[in-house]
């Protein structure tokens, strides 16, 4: 999350919204905006294993937590684009955005 405020200027620039969500308690959730200096929205109590059930996001039953899913939404929103992580490796980064945006800004011209 603290990659993508550092580039939220970018984000800004093309109109695009940032927003996170998190099965965090809400003081949880504040105290991760607080230390990362989060501008954009953070959702917070999420019920991990329903999220799972209903977008295919990977949960882990063992150690019972939801890994890093992120979604890309057309502007109808509609899933542009998904990346379900398996383990600790497997994010979209702002650049990998910002690059399939500006693209599919460019193909829609």
């Amino acid at each position: 999350m603290a990659d993508f405020q550092s580039h939220i200027s970018d984000f800004d620039r093309t109109k695009i919204k940032v927003i996170a969500a998190s099965t965090d308690t809400l003081e949880d959730a504040r105290k991760s905006v607080e230390r990362k200096k989060l501008t954009f929205p953070i959702a917070y109590g999420l019920d991990a294993r329903a999220f799972a059930a209903m977008t295919g996001a990977f949960f882990n039953d063992v150690r019972g937590y939801l890994q890093a899913t992120g979604f890309i939404l057309k502007p109808d929103g509609k899933v542009e684009q998904a990346l379900y992580s398996t383990g600790p490796i497997g994010r979209f980064t702002p650049a990998d955005v910002l690059s399939l945006i500006d693209y599919r800004i460019k193909k829609s011209i």
